[in-house]
């Protein structure tokens, strides 16, 4: 039996991807010959499947069923189709396309996310470019590189070319904590920088007290830490940014405090104490519950009202900061924090008009479950985007595997099952300060290096860069991801590379809200089209040792209306693109 179905294309689905409750969807399937029966099932999760009757349609010449979801959540679907007595499902194959199978015990259903609202927008984030600073490593802009706030028991390297190394005890534990002694100073020394590389905000690891280098074990969130610098110098960063027109995303840690914090140590010395209860000890005072089972990191306790006031209340954490000018938070651990705590979370950033909420979720964030639990990020009352993971994956894999097929499609899928507005509210990375350093991934190749960074301008998702990663430094994973930058030794083809790429997205907002497509040529090369009203622009790469011409026959494009396709088909059509190169075409 033949049988059509293509989620990206209206005619089959619309509206497209992922819809808000209460909107009237529409189905279609098109089948060559009588058809018996056409069903769509349609599933809400943990829910008994419904079955809604598609009814033929003279004028299209296809099957029909319209169907309004009234409550958000997470659901799937897939066609059954009874002809000459046989059954027969539609499911998902690559791109969306419809695949016949009579195998009704493993079926590939379709996703289809619905929400309740859509989260909001802000033009200077989705517009723009972020940079991640861990702000031990990024500069020191005091005189002769002084130290501040130095700590007890910790080592300070003699050059900032030293490699990062952990001083462990016997059982594993770090013993002494390294630093280089990067500063508030520092960042605002380098502004010049951040602006000529064309940077409209920066995402700080955290700056508040705590006993580490990368302070995820704060001691006290109402303090900044001394060896970054004081409040003043911390106001004064906020406003020379904000004057030079960067922003400045925080980075809040409320699943889990250090040990040294004051909270945790007023807690062990008395029972009575109110902070007693912020955490959850199953033997006191010594046994109690950490994150990841890190006695360093104790877990707290976010069903704790007087917790939770001090976090999201009036006069609380979010709310201190946030006053002083902050742009917006990404969240240590989201899927850690309990969906209550999200709400209330985005509820006072929402009060205090701050409405960059980013979640840190490393997988697919539309059907993330925690414990069993699905967890509705997608709903529109918590997170407003998450980090994008997957598109770091997406562009590894695409220089790396022979396979692109399967990983475009993957990342097809994303953009499918994420809202429109959530999807350009997502952090896109090719590396952070948990992963390997993309030119150590990628064997220290810069020319594939200088692809990674256009394919990650190329995507749906604002574009974070992890600092020194324009300046080719390299790392495996932490500590080794966490070197100083190397000024004076910056790759010069990298920094110009991503000053160019960075300026010719901020010229095009067809890469911010634009429709996209994916380019299959071969092994080695693959491509991005973003298209939105008259632009089309084409990113296609060729990760091989040698230099191919492309023909038009075996340029296959997906996702886009077939009169985008076959305009960027003739377009590439006799075109050489060169060994572990790229040409970014604007039609």
């Amino acid at each position: 039996m033949e049988a059509e179905f293509n989620s990206w294309d209206k005619k089959f689905k619309n509206p497209f991807g992922a819809v808000q409750e209460n909107t009237p969807t529409k189905w279609a399937i098109k089948v060559k010959g009588q058809v018996q029966e056409a069903i769509l099932w349609l599933t809400k999760n943990s829910e008994t499947p419904v079955a809604y009757h598609m009814q033929f349609n003279p004028q299209t010449q296809m099957y029909e069923t319209e169907v309004t979801i009234t409550s958000s959540g997470l659901y799937f679907y897939y066609f059954m189709i009874k002809q000459d007595d046989q059954v027969y499902y539609l499911e998902r194959g690559n791109f969306g396309h419809g695949k016949i199978t009579q195998n009704a015990q493993n079926i590939q259903s379709f996703q289809l996310t619905c929400y309740a609202q859509p989260v909001p927008e802000e033009s200077w984030y989705q517009n723009g470019v972020v940079y991640q600073i861990f702000p031990d490593r990024f500069n020191n802009g005091l005189p002769n590189g002084e130290v501040l706030g130095k700590k007890k028991n910790t080592f300070i390297y003699a050059t900032h070319e030293d490699t990062p190394y952990y001083i462990k005890d016997e059982q594993g534990n770090i013993a002494r904590w390294d630093f280089y002694g990067g500063n508030f100073a520092g960042i605002i020394e380098k502004i010049p920088y951040l602006k000529r590389l064309g940077i409209s905000a920066i995402y700080l690891n955290p700056i508040f007290l705590a006993t580490s280098n990368h302070r995820y074990d704060t001691v006290d969130f109402m303090k900044i830490d001394p060896m970054l610098g004081s409040l003043t110098a911390f106001k004064e960063l906020v406003w020379l940014l904000h004057k030079n027109g960067i922003h400045l995303i925080l980075d809040g840690v409320f699943n889990h405090v250090g040990k040294d914090s004051i909270y945790f140590q007023e807690a062990i010395k008395d029972q009575k104490s109110p902070y007693y209860y912020w955490f959850n000890f199953m033997e006191y005072p010594s046994q109690y519950r950490s994150w990841w089972g890190i006695k360093t990191l104790p877990e707290v306790n976010k069903s704790n009202p007087a917790y939770q006031n001090f976090i999201y209340g009036d006069g609380g954490v979010l709310s201190k900061w946030t006053k002083l000018g902050i742009d917006g938070w990404r969240l240590d651990v989201a899927d850690e924090l309990p969906m209550d705590f999200l709400k209330h979370i985005r509820q006072r950033l929402d009060k205090e008009k701050c409405p960059v909420v980013i979640g840190e979720v490393w997988e697919d964030a539309s059907h993330k479950f925690v414990n069993g639990v699905f967890r509705p990020y997608m709903s529109g009352d918590n997170l407003t985007g998450v980090m994008n993971y997957p598109a770091r994956s997406f562009i590894i894999s695409l220089l790396t595997k022979d396979d692109q097929i399967a990983a475009q499609d993957k990342f097809s899928q994303l953009v499918e099952n994420y809202p429109g507005t959530f999807l350009k509210n997502c952090l896109n990375n090719i590396g952070t300060h948990d992963t390997e350093r993309i030119k150590t991934v990628l064997d220290g190749n810069e020319k594939l290096v200088a692809i990674a960074f256009g394919l990650l301008m190329m995507l749906p998702g604002v574009p974070c860069i992890y600092y020194g990663d324009e300046a080719g430094l390299i790392g495996k994973k932490d500590p080794d991801n966490r070197r100083f930058f190397p000024w004076g030794r910056e790759s010069e083809f990298l920094e110009n590379t991503v000053r160019d790429l960075i300026h010719f997205r901020k010229k095009h907002l067809t890469l911010v809200d634009g429709k996209i497509g994916f380019i299959h040529v071969n092994s080695d090369i693959n491509g991005l089209v973003r298209q939105k009203g008259e632009e089309t622009i084409i990113f296609v790469f060729n990760k091989g040792k040698s230099e191919a011409t492309l023909s038009e026959s075996e340029i296959q494009v997906e996702c886009l209306p077939a009169n985008i396709q076959k305009k960027v088909q003739r377009e590439l059509a006799d075109k050489t693109v060169k060994s572990e190169s790229y040409l970014l075409k604007l039609i």
